[in-house]
């Protein structure tokens, strides 16, 4: 079997956290694969909770402050690089997304040679739930749209953080992620992105997304500065007014 990191990411998420640690610890890959969290400078309480696992194996990264998504995401890749992992699972640290679903995204790269294996929610069946809102569906729906008229590429899930990568991506010189202008949420977009534009295969892999109900707080994204940060990696690749 491969050397798999899995490492969600998260951002004051004490309501949720011990769920989804919880939900892992119960999963096929529990003690076969790493689980390292990343915290993005939670001050709520979540650095604590996560810590009350350490006897089970839970490992975590802390930033001293935030970051960013795409800054927690670059130190999970730099650490898996380092510690020559083969493979990088990421995914949310807000309970949206199902554990017992990551040996599918492992089995694409391990088992069938893809590169990266995009989790999406919308391949076949609809497959979300709970308190999404309409933005955001209209936004991920958009992404998707534009996404695969760019790169001719049919996508329908773009947005969607929960997918597994091996990590010989990051050899390829091409595949810049330590730029600042990926620290938000720019980062899955563009690693997505270079993998399809470059050439790897890529495979869209369904998968389920539970949006929590409202009052636990269902993202930390704000409307219009989040979803330009998605939406710029398009814009800027494209014109190629970034590498």
């Amino acid at each position: 079997m491969a050397k798999i990191q899995i490492s969600p990411v998260a951002f004051n998420e004490q309501g949720k956290i011990k769920s989804v640690i919880e939900r892992f610890l119960k999963s096929p890959l529990y003690k076969k694969a790493d689980y390292l969290i990343i915290d993005d400078g939670s001050t709520d309480g979540t650095t604590q909770v996560i810590a009350s696992y350490r006897d089970q194996g839970v490992l975590t990264i802390r930033h001293p402050v935030r970051q960013g998504a795409g800054a927690a995401i670059r130190t999970a890749i730099d650490h898996a690089c380092k510690e020559n992992y083969d493979m990088l699972v990421i995914m949310a640290g807000n309970d949206k997304d199902d554990p017992g679903e990551i040996p599918i995204l492992v089995e694409a790269l391990e088992r069938e040679g893809f590169d990266l294996a995009q989790g999406s929610r919308y391949l076949g069946a609809s497959r979300t739930g709970g308190d999404m809102p309409f933005y955001r569906k209209f936004a991920v729906r958009l992404h998707s749209f534009l996404f695969t008229m760019i790169t001719f590429r049919k996508m329908t899930d773009t947005t969607n953080g929960f997918r597994a990568m091996k990590l010989s991506l990051f050899d390829d010189e091409r595949i810049n992620i330590h730029q600042d202008w990926l620290n938000a949420y720019e980062l899955e977009p563009y690693v997505l992105f270079k993998a399809v534009t470059l050439g790897y295969q890529v495979k869209e892999i369904p998968v389920t997304k539970i949006y929590p109900p409202k009052k636990l707080g269902y993202t930390k994204m704000r409307p219009l500065i989040g979803w330009w940060s998605i939406l710029r990696p398009l814009i800027f690749l494209s014109l190629r007014l970034r590498k």
